[in-house]
């Protein structure tokens, strides 16, 4: 079957050209004159590459990748700006938006073609990789045999590549469903009322996000971040509502984990009421080591995460990290932190 491409490009010479260039390759091409009608068609075909030019009229090309982010649905379709020269100063945002990569023109028909098999090769590697990083999902499922119904929401299962600080929903958005990470880091956050930044959770390889949100049928309450590059699995509302209501071992398990974030948080609520300066920040320290389980004595962190994390100013921290080096305790090369001492930290945030 052959692969579809969307080009959204209001320049027709160029639209034609590369629409050409692609029926030549086999590919099946949608084309969209302005941006509006390319999410229209995004939608209603969900192609397997986008290409689309950054300028152009009623919906620019931020607004169509912003629109498709949005939607579970075609969250997860590789997407490609097409820039001309003097927008390239322009590409950090797109990048930082969630494209996975561009072409500059006047590009040739080479460059045209291996970036779109490119994007298609590595979308298929990752699937590989995230079929088999579904342990935890493939054993809760199985204690189901035979049941269809299961087997389509693995069937069915849709992924997501976060960049490194790219926002996965923010504070207030509606929740679309349930996402599990595959791989790399989400941190949640909360702003309080003097505008400081509150960092409510970490959430790791097998861990699931927006439990609550999904549960409790209401718009998430924190704003989701991607601390790395991280690969994400998406399960649509509707099939884990059919999920939940036909097979209570599912059900119980979402409970289980839903359980066991809010005593983290009232933990987290307890350390910041009562606890010291120096016993939030080891406790921090203390977290962040057990979620690098490829590395258990150093983990990477910015001042201000660890500021967020501990609840305290990033002068604070700079200080009590300074403190804790003088001691012995870590050291710290750049956002890198080493605990030299982890018996140490342990016995002072008890």
């Amino acid at each position: 079957m052959s692969k579809k491409v969307l080009i959204i490009e209001d320049n027709n010479d160029i639209r034609e050209n590369v629409v050409e260039i692609l029926e030549l390759a086999g590919y099946k091409v949608f084309e969209a004159a302005n941006g509006r009608v390319g999410v229209e068609l995004a939608i209603n075909n969900i192609p397997d590459v986008i290409l689309c030019d950054i300028m152009m009229p009623e919906l620019d090309g931020y607004g169509v990748l912003y629109m498709l982010n949005k939607n579970p649905v075609t969250a997860t379709i590789p997407f490609i700006f097409l820039t001309a020269k003097a927008e390239r100063i322009d590409l950090r945002k797109g990048m930082e938006m969630g494209a996975d990569d561009y072409l500059t023109k006047p590009f040739d028909d080479m460059e045209l073609l291996n970036a779109v098999e490119s994007r298609l090769k590595k979308r298929e590697a990752q699937q590989s990789f995230y079929s088999k990083s579904l342990d935890n999902l493939n054993l809760l499922l199985t204690k189901n045999k035979g049941l269809t119904e299961l087997k389509r929401v693995i069937d069915e299962r849709k992924t997501r590549q976060l960049k490194k600080n790219q926002v996965l929903y923010y504070e207030g958005d509606k929740g679309n469903g349930l996402y599990l990470v595959v791989k790399g880091r989400i941190k949640s956050t909360k702003m309080a009322e003097d505008g400081r930044e509150l960092m409510t959770g970490i959430y790791t390889s097998e861990e699931y996000i927006g439990v609550h949100s999904f549960l409790s049928n209401e718009t998430y309450s924190e704003t989701a971040t991607a601390l790395e590059d991280s690969l994400l699995c998406l399960i649509p509302k509707d099939q884990l509502d059919e999920l939940l209501n036909l097979y209570p071992d599912v059900a119980r398990e979402f409970i289980r984990v839903l359980a066991n974030n809010i005593r983290e948080k009232e933990e987290q609520l307890l350390q910041l009421a009562y606890h010291s300066v120096r016993k939030r920040m080891a406790e921090a320290m203390l977290r962040l080591n057990r979620q690098y389980t490829c590395n258990a004595e150093s983990f990477k962190i910015s001042r201000e995460d660890l500021a967020a994390m501990a609840g305290m100013a990033t002068e604070t921290v700079s200080r009590t990290l300074s403190d804790f080096k003088d001691e012995g305790l870590i050291d710290k090369k750049g956002s890198v932190i080493t605990i030299l001492d982890p018996a140490r930290l342990s016995k002072m945030r008890n």
